[in-house]
């Protein structure tokens, strides 16, 4: 092996053989499980990880009020893993998918663009907003798209 083919061995290069890590983005809404329904449906397809993850809001606000807000998040993140875990025994032995669940702190969108850099993510599947402010203000999808960084897939 020539000493430049062994650099380019191991460097990291997005899209060569098709993704290898599938990000989708979970809350706990009815579009976030839509669209980590159809995240696994593409990782399972094209044999990739599916790396679930689950941004826990920083409210800096409710934590001065006293209102507990880790915990309320770290509560959701345990249901969250408890459905997921819970759907994958019910496609065992049918379907082959590897997975992985992971929580960052932060907001949405600064959160799935930390994860995806982090687990060098070759998609991103969102669901689509159900916030009506999102309109006027732009979606954590909409921001992902511009953003230009991966392909991006809007679930509804």
């Amino acid at each position: 092996m020539t000493e430049q083919h062994e650099q380019h061995a191991h460097r990291f290069e997005r899209g060569t053989d098709g993704p290898k890590v599938i990000l989708v983005g979970v809350d706990g809404s009815d579009s976030s499980l839509r669209a980590a329904a159809y995240a696994g449906g593409l990782a399972r397809r094209q044999h990739a990880l599916l790396a679930l993850v689950y941004v826990q809001p920083v409210l800096a606000a409710g934590a001065a009020l006293g209102a507990p807000v880790a915990e309320t998040t770290d509560e959701i993140a345990e249901d969250l893993i408890a459905q997921i875990r819970e759907a994958a025994e019910r496609v065992k032995g049918i379907f082959d998918l590897r997975w992985e669940f992971h929580t960052f702190r932060g907001d949405p969108y600064n959160g799935l663009v930390k994860a995806a850099d982090e687990l060098k993510a070759d998609a991103v599947v969102v669901g689509a907003s159900e916030q009506a402010g999102h309109r006027i203000i732009g979606s954590v999808a909409v921001r992902l798209v511009k953003a230009g960084r991966w392909p991006v897939t809007v679930v509804p």
